[in-house]
């Protein structure tokens, strides 16, 4: 027996299905398992009896009925009654749960639901459903419930099911309202195809085509014969998903089936192939419903209008509407929208205006959205001025101008970076009481950025975050981008590192701006470690971040891992642009893998992707330098034969590696080839010639090239000047070498390293040592000194015995924290070993693999050499031993050597 003593919270619901919690006294809660049957069937008894009168509720609350009741009473009394006055019920159960203040038993709502419904009184029964859905929350145990009272009343009305479906409908409750439609069959209760229709036109709306198809499944396998809106419906569903094809087929088998298509039928048909871009299909359509009889209304032509102008189409569009007219129609805003934003996005602004013009003269207003569409175009070309009077037109108009309208006049200034305007229109957004949003926030921080003003992008996240606004990835994601395009990646990697601590979690586009700018900065590894680190989050490279790597590993030439991400881009599912393939191309041909260059060439041709110009130039430029100019050739052929037109980068790539080949026929022949196609050579393709005849002893063939520049419209750079003066220096002639390198500053070029090691050798080897010394002094002075022009010197001064200051130049490298190559002390210890100073060579010897400078064979050879001239043959062949031993291949030069030693050493049987 449940007894208490004291009062207990509970939960009830009032008539307007709001839950409300009162202390009840529980001895309410005794009737469970204390009051007697007897007492039970006298109170519904009684009860019974007083709702055959008018005043009813009078009767009861004068008695002492409200005493005994509780829900069970309720429910026996509103199961006994069903033949009664269903409104009189109705009002009997709020009236006694008002009385108890507990909630009512669940069945009593079923048994009222069902005589409601039986009395056509569909909105009571509405109400009741709602809140006996907001009481119990399982739609498969409300429906049992119905379904029992449904068997139990003589005359139920069917129609409580389509009740019970709309009102979860109603609620929102999409797919709780699918499960109870699923479940009926299993009692053998179908909703009516009215109920039908309308749940898969809000399953469709809501895009839940998972649960349409069940539906819709249900109503077959039922045998619910279809209509024209079921028909409709299906044919929305198969457009939503892409299945055209199957819709229009469906369209057409309509008839068979008894039931004529309507144009809403064909509108969702024709707005389905307008949404794939398939607009020819669109129109055939149209044509088809003319053909029926059926009559294209402003909404058919609305949706071809959109079409064509989402296609680019705007003229067509244009068209229609004149059709419109012709027919009668009088079209709204809308389609003079879209055609006003179809020129807008085809870059015709004065086509667009001229549209509007005739919608202001047919007496048809333009509404914000249109205004908005006018200032973004007007903004999109940088006409500020007009946008400005589209905003006070806006306001003449009666139109308030929104955040959009101004997040569009702000962009445009940011982009300008006149971030002084934008900050304006910003505050005059405030004083309209207009609260900027994420994406106004978002326009100045990345205008900021660009100005890179970083400072002041803080400063307005930070105003972003007081006003309760959240940033969004997209705005780290532009402060990070701007951090990259500064070249500041250790600031882009803090916004990074930060974004967690601010509750945003970075994405995909983040991490790509951060790896981008690595790989830019050619910093591999650690691209890598932030690529491992996405991965670790969840996110998914896309082909921005494989771009970014093939890119960055091709350029600093590692290759292998280049191909590897290559592979597992493909693997990916993921397709590579043509600046991928490039950079891959290229990658390859610079490490001289043409094999593998073509391998990756061929693999993009198989994949269906169309070479442009720039492609087989890289290739071309590649195999040129590699100096396979046959197939180079065989590329550029190729390029002809497809229609391609090469330009000066295609000419000057072969003409490079022609120069290079020494074959300056073939490379003055493709200039000529050039000029008659009207392609004008660049100083590059100058620079190769020039480079060709000097490198072929032709100093003044080149001379006259370089002296002929000026007239064909550009000047000479620090390539040619140095290209001019190597050939100078290696011809023997320093003097004119010496004179173009005093003409450089005057025409605006600052010599190179490059220029000054030509001349330190050229001094060297005319033996003008003072020159060379005062050039290489310069060099140091200018920070241009590299291991190669210590190199040059030490080599000068070796050759003309100056072996003194050889060895001071040797020290002063460390000086200048220049290191010293195995070239360097190769050169000395050489010298050293041909005047018979070997002590002081194997002092070097030992000296340069202290400091993990390996020797060469022919550091090696030098020493043996060494003493051999001086008859130690004994040390000779002990360091060949060594050499030999330490994996170093002896060449012919050193095995000549070695033979000479054992002939001198007269072992004549061994040397034979």
């Amino acid at each position: 027996m449940w007894r208490f003593s004291r009062k207990t919270p509970l939960l009830f619901t009032d008539r307007n299905g709001f839950r409300r919690t009162r202390l009840v006294s529980l001895k309410f809660m005794e009737f469970c398992s204390s009051q007697p049957i007897k007492d039970t069937k006298d109170s519904v008894r009684e009860i019974s009896d007083l709702l055959k009168h008018n005043n009813w509720q009078i009767l009861m609350d004068s008695s002492d009925i409200p005493n005994k009741l509780n829900p069970e009473v309720i429910r026996t009394v509103l199961h006994e009654n069903q033949v009664g006055d269903p409104v009189r019920l109705l009002n009997f159960f709020y009236w006694s749960e008002n009385k108890m203040g507990i909630p009512q038993n669940f069945k009593s709502f079923s048994i009222l639901a069902v005589n409601l419904c039986k009395s056509n009184l569909f909105g009571p029964a509405n109400v009741l459903l709602e809140r006996m859905i907001r009481t119990h929350s399982s739609p498969l145990v409300i429906l049992d419930s119905i379904v029992s009272s449904y068997r139990d009343c003589e005359g139920s009305n069917p129609l409580v099911f389509d009740i019970l479906i709309d009102t979860y409908k109603k609620m929102g409750m999409l797919r709780e309202a699918s499960d109870v439609f699923l479940a009926a069959k299993n009692y053998e209760f179908m909703p009516s195809l009215r109920c039908c229709n309308s749940v898969l036109k809000d399953l469709l709306k809501a895009n839940l085509m998972g649960l349409f198809w069940k539906v819709y499944d249900g109503m077959s396998e039922a045998k619910i014969p279809p209509d024209v809106y079921t028909f409709t419906n299906l044919i929305g569903a198969l457009c939503k998903v892409g299945r055209l094809k199957d819709a229009k087929n469906v369209l057409f088998e309509m008839g068979e089936k008894g039931c004529s298509p309507n144009s809403v039928t064909y509108n969702v048909v024709i707005g389905g192939f307008c949404r794939v871009g398939n607009l020819d299909e669109a129109l055939e359509m149209k044509k088809s419903m003319v053909e029926k009889g059926l009559v294209p209304d402003n909404f058919t032509y609305t949706i071809l209008i959109n079409g064509f102008c989402k296609e680019k189409r705007s003229k067509e569009a244009k068209l229609i509407l004149a059709e419109m007219f012709e027919m009668g129609l009088k079209p709204d805003n809308i389609p003079y929208t879209a055609l006003i934003d179809g020129f807008m996005r085809a870059g015709d602004i004065e086509e667009a205006f001229r549209v509007k013009d005739e919608m202001v003269a047919r007496g048809i207003q333009l509404n914000l959205v249109t205004y908005n569409i006018l200032v973004h175009g007007v903004c999109k070309v940088g006409k500020i001025e007009k946008a400005h009077e589209l905003m006070n037109e806006m306001v003449e108009m009666g139109w308030k101008p929104d955040s959009k309208t101004y997040n569009l006049l702000i962009e445009v200034y940011c982009r300008e970076q006149n971030m002084g305007r934008a900050f304006e229109l910003l505050d005059e957004m405030k004083k309209r009481n207009l609260a900027p949003t994420v994406v106004t926030y978002s326009v100045i921080i990345n205008g900021l950025c660009r100005c890179g003003d970083f400072p002041r992008a803080n400063g307005v996240l930070g105003e972003m975050v007081t006003r309760g606004l959240k940033p969004n990835s997209i705005i780290f994601t532009t402060i990070i981008s701007g951090h990259i395009r500064e070249g500041r990646v250790g600031e882009a990697i803090k916004v990074l590192e930060g974004m967690s601590g601010k509750g945003v979690a970075p994405d995909v586009f983040c991490y790509n701006s951060i790896i981008i700018g690595l790989c830019k900065a050619r910093k591999m590894e650690e691209a890598r470690t932030y690529l491992l680190e996405m991965v670790k989050r969840g996110l998914i490279p896309n082909d921005y971040t494989y771009g970014a790597l093939i890119q960055g590993y091709s350029k600093v030439g590692e290759m292998q891992d280049a191909d590897r991400y290559f592979s597992e881009m493909l693997g990916c599912g993921l397709v590579p642009n043509d600046v991928i393939y490039m950079a891959l191309i290229d990658g390859h041909c610079k490490v001289g893998n043409i094999a593998e260059a073509f391998s990756i060439f061929r693999g993009m041709l198989g994949r269906g992707m169309l070479p442009g110009l720039k492609m087989y130039s890289v290739l071309i430029h590649g195999l040129s330098r590699n100096g396979k100019m046959q197939e180079a050739m065989g590329v550029f052929s190729e390029v002809t034969e497809k229609g391609l037109v090469p330009d000066v980068f295609t000419y000057s790539s072969l003409i490079f590696g022609f120069c290079k080949g020494g074959e300056i026929e073939k490379a003055f022949q493709l200039l000529q080839d050039m000029s008659e196609r009207g392609i004008d050579p660049n100083i590059v393709t100058y620079n190769a010639l020039i480079d060709g005849l000097c490198k072929s002893d032709d100093i003044e063939g080149a001379r006259k090239l370089f002296d002929g520049i000026p007239g064909k419209g550009f000047a000479p750079n620090g390539v040619t000047y140095a290209t001019m003066i190597d050939g100078y220096c290696k011809s023997g002639n320093v003097t004119e070498a010496f004179r173009l390198f005093g003409e450089m500053p005057s025409r605006g070029v600052q010599p190179d390293s490059f220029v000054y090691n030509a001349l330190v050798d050229g001094c060297c080897k005319e033996g003008r040592m003072e020159e060379a010394l005062d050039s290489f002094h310069e060099m140091l002075q200018k920070g241009f000194a590299t291991t190669r022009s210590f190199n040059t010197l030490i080599d000068g001064f070796c050759k003309f015995g100056k072996l003194q200051e050889a060895n001071q130049l040797l020290k002063e490298m460390a000086d200048k924290q220049v290191m010293p190559d195995h070239v360097t002390y190769t050169t000395v210890i050489d010298w050293h070993c041909k005047v018979g100073k070997m002590e002081e060579a194997n002092r070097l010897f030992l000296e340069m693999q202290e400091r993990n400078i390996m020797p060469n064979a022919v550091t090696y050879t030098s020493l043996i050499h060494g003493y051999k001239r001086e008859g130690n043959t004994s040390e000779a062949f002990a360091l060949f031993e060594k050499m030999v031993a330490k994996g170093i291949k002896p060449d012919e030069v050193t095995y000549g050597v070695m033979v000479g030693a054992q002939l001198k050493d007269a072992n004549l049987v061994e040397a034979s």
